[in-house]
C-alpha cells in the first residue's frame, strides 16, 4: 500500500534524569517501550535526539559562580572588566554576569541597542528615530538612556534588564558603568581588559578587540575551557550555551567528546536490539525567528554539538511545486505524479544551482532537524527529552 504519512516528530516521555545516569540505556529503553505502546516501529534512518539539558545533566557537566569568578579573575586580572555584548536573558546571562561581577572590582557594561544579538529589544528602532539616534556611532551613557527612553521593561518577561544586570552587578560588590554601544572597540575608551558575551559573531569581535589594543580579551567560551576547583567545564563552549541551575550553579553546554560517544552508542544498540540503522543527535535551541517577539530562538553555539554520521551535509531535494509549474506544466494527475516520481528517482550528484531545487532550505540537516525537535519537545514540563522523529528522509516516491 502507497504510504500516506511522511515526516512524524514524537516527543517520548522518559525519566527526570541525575548525574550519572546511563542515558544509552534510558534512551534505547524509552524508544522501544514508546513503539510497542503506540504500535509503530522503527525503520532504518529514523532520527532519535536527546535535548542537550539531561545529555550535560548526565555527565555531571555544572560550575558554580564562585568557579566562574575564579576563573575571570585568573583570566582578566580581578580589576576593571569590560563586559559586552551579553543577551538579555535571566537563564542564560544572569547566573555569568554574578560570576564575572564576583570575579572583579568594576564591571564596565556595554549593551547593544535597540536589542541584543538574539533580537531581545531594549527598545524598537522607531523610538530611535524619534530621539535622533543613530545606533550605528551613537554611544549613549546610562543617564542619556533613561533621559531619553525611561524605563523600558520586556515585552515577554517584564523585566527591566538594565536594572536587573545593574543589581546584579552592585549585589556582588563590584562597581557598576552602563553605556549603549554596537561598535566593540569602544568599549576601549573604559576598560582594556574584555570579557565578549556575543555569540554568533564572537570571533569577529575578538579580533577587532585585539586590533585596537585590548590587553586581554576572552569571549564566554574562553571561560571555564577546563575545570577550576573540580568544576565542570565545556572545552570548545565555556560558559556558552550555559543555562541556570540554581542561584549558585550553572548547568554547562555538554561536552563534545562525551556526547559523540554517547550517540554512536545508542546507535549501535538500536541496531543490536532492532537491526535498524538509525541517526542520532544531542540538540539544543533551534535555529528560528519569533516574527512576533523578533526573537531568534539560537542563544546556544550550535544547535548541535553531536551528531552520527548520517546526519552530515544538507538537504538535496527537488521543488514539487516548480516540476508542477515549469517542466510538468501540461501534465495533470497520474501522468503528473508518474512524471515527478521519475525525476526524483533520477536525480543524481548536487543539486546546488539546478532552478529545480530553487527555494528548498540550504541549512545543515542538525539544524533542520534540531529546530523540529525543539519544537517538538519545548523548554517546559512537557517531559519529553527524547525526540523521534521518522520519514525525514523519505521523499514523494518513498513506499
Amino acid at each position: 500500500m502507497e504510504r500516506l504519512v511522511g515526516t512524524v516528530s514524537r516527543g517520548i516521555r522518559g525519566p527526570i534524569i541525575r548525574e550519572g545516569d546511563n542515558l544509552v540505556d534510558i534512551t534505547v529503553d524509552s524508544v522501544l517501550a514508546a513503539a510497542k505502546s503506540e504500535g509503530f516501529e522503527l525503520r532504518d534512518r529514523d532520527v532519535i535526539a536527546l535535548t542537550e539539558s539531561i545529555v550535560a545533566r548526565s555527565q555531571g557537566n555544572y560550575a558554580s559562580v564562585d568557579d566562574i569568578a575564579a576563573d575571570v579573575k585568573t583570566k582578566l586580572g580581578g580589576e576593571t572588566v569590560g563586559v559586552i555584548f551579553p543577551i538579555l536573558s535571566r537563564n542564560r546571562f544572569a547566573i555569568n554576569l554574578k560570576g564575572i561581577a564576583r570575579g572583579c572590582k568594576k564591571v564596565v557594561l556595554m549593551l547593544s541597542y535597540p536589542s541584543d544579538e538574539v533580537g531581545n529589544a531594549l527598545l524598537t528602532y522607531d523610538q530611535l528615530d524619534e530621539a535622533g539616534i543613530n545606533p550605528y556611532s551613537d554611544v549613549l551613557s546610562l543617564e542619556k538612556y533613561r533621559e531619553l527612553f525611561g524605563e523600558n521593561v520586556h515585552e515577554f518577561t517584564g523585566v527591566d534588564y538594565v536594572k536587573y544586570y545593574s543589581d546584579i552587578i552592585t549585589g556582588e560588590g563590584a562597581e557598576v558603568e552602563i553605556v549603549f554601544a554596537n561598535q566593540a572597540k569602544t568599549i576601549l575608551n573604559y576598560a582594556d581588559c574584555i570579557i565578549n558575551c556575543d555569540i554568533h559573531t564572537r570571533v569577529r569581535t575578538k579580533r577587532i578587540l585585539k586590533e585596537n589594543g585590548a590587553k586581554a580579551v576572552c569571549g564566554l567560551d574562553d571561560i571555564l575551557t577546563a575545570s577550576v576547583n573540580g568544576s565542570g567545564y565545556t572545552v570548545q563552549y565555556g560558559l556558552l550555551g550555559s543555562n541556570k541551575s540554581t542561584e549558585e550553579k550553572i548547568k554547562l553546554f555538554p561536552q563534545a567528546s562525551k556526547s559523540k560517544e554517547l550517540v554512536l552508542a545508542i546507535q549501535a544498540e538500536i541496531l543490536k536490539k532492532t537491526g535498524k540503522h538509525v541517526e542520532v543527535m544531542v540538540y539544543g535551541d533551534g535555529a528560528f525567528k519569533d516574527p512576533q517577539g523578533k526573537i531568534w530562538e539560537l542563544a546556544d553555539p550550535v544547535v548541535s554539538p553531536a551528531f552520527t554520521d548520517g546526519l552530515i551535509g544538507t538537504p538535496n531535494e527537488l521543488k514539487l511545486k516548480y516540476l508542477a509549474d515549469n517542466d510538468f506544466a501540461n501534465l495533470s494527475g497520474e501522468a503528473l505524479k508518474n512524471a515527478i516520481s521519475d525525476s526524483i528517482k533520477a536525480k543524481s550528484g548536487s543539486l546546488v544551482g539546478n532552478m529545480a531545487s530553487q527555494g528548498t532550505t540550504p541549512r545543515q540537516l542538525t539544524d533542520l532537524i534540531g529546530s523540529l525537535c525543539d519544537l517538538t519537545s519545548g523548554s517546559g514540563d512537557k517531559g519529553t527529552p527524547i525526540i523521534l522523529i521518522q520519514g525525514y528522509f523519505d521523499n514523494y516516491t518513498t513506499v
